[in-house]
């Protein structure tokens, strides 16, 4: 599965962006941001990681540039399961942020969702995150009020952090600001 965006092309992780994942997971900042999901740091890691079946109901997106020489890695997105809830999760690249990609990638992320039949999708977020929380709020989630604490690999303990909700059934046009994105198959 594949989505399109204004500037964004959404795809999942193939073994050729292993040396990009490398890279991008190499950033500390990054590493703290990825929460409970503990992405590999080895070549070895990376490659079972990307060859390992995924649910299609759930899928995960590597964020790449559409029109950048040598597509540039921006991020990654996806939706998982915790417990009885659909959560989305994504990170930022370093040199990426601030440029509205993340905003713009969960926008075509929460749409798909929608597509798949989700109708509720929760995220969980640090609370020292303000920028993510931003974002959240700018797509659509509302404050569910704090969590409590939770584990972090990359912070290697537990930090303070937030819930947030959207409920997709709600709405019956494309999210606030997104005209949809481009779905390929």
């Amino acid at each position: 599965m594949f989505i399109r965006t204004e500037r964004l092309f959404l795809r999942p992780g193939w073994p050729e962006d292993i040396d990009d994942l490398i890279e991008a997971l190499g950033d500390q900042a990054v590493r703290r941001t990825v929460e409970v999901s503990s992405l590999p740091r080895t070549r070895e890691g990376l490659r079972e990681y990307l060859g390992r079946p995924r649910d299609p109901l759930l899928p995960h997106f590597f964020m790449y540039l559409r029109d950048a020489p040598g597509a540039a890695l921006v991020g990654g997105i996806g939706l998982g399961r915790e417990g009885a809830e659909v959560e989305v999760g994504y990170w930022i690249a370093g040199r990426h942020r601030g440029k509205g990609y993340a905003l713009e990638a969960l926008r075509a992320v929460l749409e798909q969702a929608r597509t798949l039949g989700h109708r509720r999708i929760v995220a969980r977020h640090f609370a020292d995150g303000s920028a993510t929380m931003r974002v959240l709020e700018a797509a659509g989630f509302r404050d569910a009020g704090p969590e409590g604490s939770r584990y972090s690999e990359g912070r290697g303990s537990a930090a303070p952090a937030r819930y947030h909700v959207v409920e997709l059934e709600r709405r019956g046009r494309p999210l606030a600001g997104n005209p949809g994105p481009a779905l390929s198959a």
